[in-house]
């Protein structure tokens, strides 16, 4: 993941604007740093357990929709 690189766009969006190639860039990098972030995210969570009233170890459940 090449965070150097979305920090760079983002700051030079801020200052002088992006082209539409390094729009395009910037999107597709957004992207595949929030995919990885939410795997990383899922797996940590995955290992979490919370105590229930009676004290014992329970695994969290995905909650749907």
């Amino acid at each position: 993941m090449d965070t150097e690189r979305i920090n760079f766009l983002a700051n030079k969006d801020k200052k002088f604007g992006l082209t539409e190639e390094e729009k395009i860039e910037q999107a597709a990098l957004r992207k595949q740093f929030l995919d990885e972030f939410r795997k990383g995210f899922v797996s940590t969570m995955d290992c979490v357990y919370v105590l229930d009233e009676n004290g014992n170890r329970v695994k969290l459940k995905k909650k749907d929709g």
